[in-house]
């Protein structure tokens, strides 16, 4: 029984990785080249302009970059399927990729935040037509990067790009502002006081991640799903009498994985309540699930000597 379910879950699983890459794949590859193309662009005319702003840019979107760059490998590689020496596939490349990500955000805000307080104290002269002209070019391609990923199905990948590229076009805002008020007044302050602004993008952007990273990496619950809200839904399930040894946790930006133990009255009917409990569980957006039928007797017995290591909500009947 349980090979069989086990089956029938990695063949329907690996449908679902199969459309979800063939998707997303070419909108983030596209996005990818517009936002590296165009980092370039603005570290050469930060540069040669002497702007921070335009520089601090740059760094954000060339992380950005590499984000988008990670969330279309991790397309590629949800195609492949789970083998002997990886029975959960290559998801968790994705995890640690962005932590390797992460770090790097980390360098660049410390390299621009002590550039920018340096220049605060001993401002230069810089070019703000250029910073200008270069800034508005950066807005019209960071649209059109979120217009792809905008357009088509909306996974956790592209929707966690989308964000970066949304940081990125309020960056070419920044750099636009910049430029602007030197150009036309010739305060030279707004550069490097922008170029903070940026870093505290950059920042707001990597701590929410360290924070999803790291959840994943202790096989956290998902922070959209409460173990509370999923017990109870499983104990609704009709056939079933109470839910115990529940755990939920991530395997992959968009692969949630289940186990419970399910007290049933009789195992006459488990095909029925294993559908029904797959089906209501799919609908939260759990899709690799694990069940294991008790029937009540045996499950009273077990309860009695492992309810102290339980949280109340699973103890409970």
């Amino acid at each position: 029984m349980s090979d069989a379910h086990h089956h029938s879950h990695v063949g329907g699983h690996a449908h679902h990785h199969h459309h979800h890459g063939v998707d997303a794949g070419p909108r983030l590859i596209a996005a990818l080249a517009l936002t590296l193309g165009f980092a370039g662009v603005e570290a050469f005319a930060g540069l040669w302009s002497g702007s921070l702003a335009l520089l601090g840019d740059a760094g954000h979107m060339l992380t950005d970059s590499a984000s988008l760059g990670l969330a279309a490998v991790a397309a590629k590689l949800a195609q492949r399927p789970p083998s002997r020496q990886h029975t959960y596939g290559l998801g968790r490349v994705e995890t640690l990729a962005a932590l390797g990500n992460v770090l790097f955000m980390a360098l660049i805000v410390v390299g621009i935040a002590v550039a920018a307080v340096r220049r605060l104290l001993e401002p230069t002269m810089i070019h703000g037509e250029t910073v200008t002209l270069v800034a508005i070019v950066g807005l019209f391609v960071n649209i059109g990067a979120a217009a792809l990923l905008m357009h088509g199905e909306q996974t956790m990948n592209t929707r966690g790009a989308l964000l970066h590229v949304l940081g990125d076009l309020l960056g070419s805002v920044a750099a636009l502002v910049a430029g602007a008020v030197i150009w036309w007044v010739g305060w030279m302050q707004i550069d490097p006081l922008l170029s903070l602004l940026i870093c505290g993008l950059i920042l707001f952007s990597s701590l929410r991640l360290l924070r999803e990273i790291v959840q994943a990496l202790l096989e956290g619950v998902p922070e959209h799903l409460s173990v509370e809200k999923i017990g109870h839904m499983l104990a609704t399930v009709p056939g079933v009498l109470s839910v115990h040894d529940l755990h939920i946790w991530t395997l992959s930006s968009n692969r949630i994985a289940l186990s419970a133990h399910l007290v049933v009255n009789s195992l006459d009917t488990w095909a029925e309540t294993l559908a029904e409990a797959q089906h209501t569980l799919l609908h939260a957006g759990i899709g690799h699930v694990t069940l294991q039928p008790e029937v009540q007797v045996y499950a009273i017995h077990w309860l009695a000597k492992n309810s102290d290591a339980l949280p109340p909500e699973q103890a409970a009947p």
